[in-house]
C-alpha cells in the first residue's frame, strides 16, 4: 500500500492550485525543473483530482514521449496512489485507456505517445476535458499543439512538464517564457521540494552529473549544451525583433536536403551588417514527403518574392538543385565553399563582430544555434552532423557568398560554368 509523506509548499501549490483563489483561474499549469523533484507525481494526482471535481463521464488524455514510459513512470504509481485513496481504477491496455471511478464519477484517461511528428495523428478528432504531458519537451510540437487543441470541454486546462533542455527549445520559448500571456501557472522545481529524496540521495545526483546535465537535471536550468560550436551566439546580441527599414542587398544561402532538412536563408545588408531577414526549413522526415527540385525552387522564389537577389549559393553537392535554379534564369547561382572548420572560424568571427544578425522569425536558426555541437568522440575538431542545416547554410553564406576586406564583407563569388 503506497505512504505519503508530507508534502513540500511547491507540491502542495501543485496539488491545489486548481481549487486555491489565488490560482484558480488559471487555464494551464507548467512544472519544471530537477529530476526526483516529486513533480510527476504530484501533477497526476492532482490531474485527476480536477478531474474529478469539476466532470463526470468526460474524456481526458494522458500523454508520454512513449505509451511504455507513460505507464511506467506516471500510471503505474498513479493507479497505486489512487486505489490508497479509494479510487477504483481499471487499466484496459488493450483500448488504451485507464477508466477511473470516485464513489458516483466514472472519467476516462487515454494513453497517448507523442514521439515523432507521426504522433499528432493519433489524437487527433478527440475531444477532450484535459490533457497531461508527461516530459513534454521530449516530444514534437505538432503533437502538443494537437494534444491542447483537442481540449474543447468548457472548462478544460493543460497540465505540463517536464525536465529542462536547452534555452531555445520551442516549448521554454512558446510556454515557459509566455506562460503569463497564455494564462498558464509556472511552477520551478528542485531536488530540495521532494521531501521524500533523503540528503544522501541529493548528494549521489550531484555528483553522477556534470556540465550541462548537471544544470538540467540537477540544477533544473534550461542550459546550453556543453562543447557548443559556437557558443559566442546570443540571442540578446544577435537576435532582432525588427529589420531596418531599407535594406540595401539581398543575397540567399541554401543547405540542400532530400531525407535530410533543408534550410534556406534570405540575407539583407544595412551599414555593417547582414540581416538573415527569414528562412524556409522543411524536414521531409516530419512531413514525410519529400519534394522535388522543382518544388524547392517555387520554396526559394517564394522567400525571395519581388526582392532583387544579388547571389544564391548553394551546397555544392546539390548538383541538379543548381542546375534547377540556372535553367530557371532569375538568379545567379554559385556553388558554396565547404570547407567546414575553416568556414566555422569565419562564421565566430562574425558573430563576435555582430556582422551578421537574426531576425526573431528565424526559429530553426536559433533552434540549431544551441544544439550545434563538437563530437568529442569524433576524430580531430569534427562537428556533429545534426542539428546542422541552418548551420551549414550560414556557413556558405559567410565563405562562399562573402570575403573579408577592410574590417568587413564585400561580393567576391565568381559564378559557376
Amino acid at each position: 500500500m503506497a505512504r505519503f509523506k508530507p508534502f513540500s509548499k511547491k507540491q502542495l501549490q501543485l496539488l491545489t492550485w486548481w481549487c486555491n483563489r489565488k490560482t484558480m483561474g488559471y487555464d494551464a499549469i507548467i512544472c519544471d525543473g530537477a529530476v526526483r523533484s516529486g513533480k510527476t507525481v504530484c501533477m497526476s494526482l492532482s490531474f485527476v483530482f480536477w478531474a474529478f471535481s469539476a466532470f463526470q463521464q468526460e474524456s481526458f488524455a494522458l500523454c508520454g514521449k512513449t505509451v511504455t514510459a507513460l505507464k511506467r513512470n506516471v500510471i503505474s504509481p498513479l493507479i497505486g496512489n489512487l486505489r490508497t485513496l479509494g479510487f477504483v481504477c481499471e487499466l484496459k491496455s488493450s483500448k488504451g485507456y485507464l477508466e477511473v471511478q470516485y464513489r458516483n464519477r466514472t472519467n476516462r484517461f487515454y494513453l497517448f505517445g507523442g514521439k515523432d511528428e507521426g504522433s499528432a495523428a493519433l489524437i487527433q478528432g478527440m475531444t477532450l476535458a484535459g490533457v497531461l504531458l508527461d516530459e513534454v519537451a521530449l516530444m514534437p510540437r505538432s503533437f502538443v499543439e494537437q494534444a491542447v487543441a483537442r481540449c474543447s470541454v468548457t472548462g478544460s486546462r493543460f497540465w505540463f512538464n517536464c525536465n529542462p533542455e536547452h534555452p531555445f527549445h520551442w516549448f521554454y520559448l512558446e510556454w515557459i517564457q509566455k506562460a503569463r500571456q497564455k494564462n498558464a501557472y509556472y511552477l520551478h522545481f528542485t531536488m530540495d521540494d521532494n521531501p521524500s529524496l533523503s540528503p544522501r540521495m541529493r548528494k549521489r545526483y550531484e555528483q553522477l552529473y556534470s556540465g550541462t546535465f548537471y544544470e538540467r537535471f540537477v540544477l533544473g536550468k534550461w542550459a546550453a549544451h556543453s562543447g557548443q560550436v559556437y557558443p559566442m551566439f546570443s540571442y540578446e546580441r544577435h537576435v532582432v525583433d525588427e529589420l531596418p527599414p531599407v535594406l540595401e542587398q539581398y543575397a540567399v544561402s541554401c543547405d540542400y536536403g532530400i531525407t535530410n532538412p533543408a534550410s534556406f536563408g534570405l540575407w539583407g545588408k544595412c551599414g555593417d551588417h547582414w540581416y538573415r531577414v527569414s528562412e524556409y526549413y522543411y524536414d521531409s522526415k516530419r512531413t514525410q514527403r519529400h519534394k522535388t527540385d522543382e518544388e524547392y525552387y517555387l520554396a526559394l522564389e517564394k522567400l525571395v518574392g519581388n526582392r532583387t537577389v544579388t547571389a544564391v549559393i548553394v551546397d555544392p553537392s546539390a548538383s541538379s538543385f543548381i542546375e534547377c535554379i540556372r535553367r530557371h534564369n532569375r538568379f545567379a547561382v554559385f556553388p558554396a565553399n565547404n570547407d567546414v572548420i575553416p568556414g566555422i572560424n569565419r562564421v565566430a568571427e562574425a558573430l563576435r563582430r555582430k556582422e551578421i544578425l537574426f531576425h526573431v522569425s528565424c526559429q530553426d536558426t536559433i533552434r540549431e544555434f544551441s544544439l550545434y555541437c563538437w563530437d568529442e568522440n569524433g576524430r580531430g575538431d569534427c562537428v556533429k552532423k545534426e542539428n546542422d542545416h541552418a548551420m551549414d547554410d550560414i556557413r556558405y553564406f559567410v565563405s562562399a557568398l562573402l570575403n573579408r576586406t577592410d574590417g568587413f564583407f564585400v561580393l567576391s563569388a565568381s559564378r559557376g560554368g
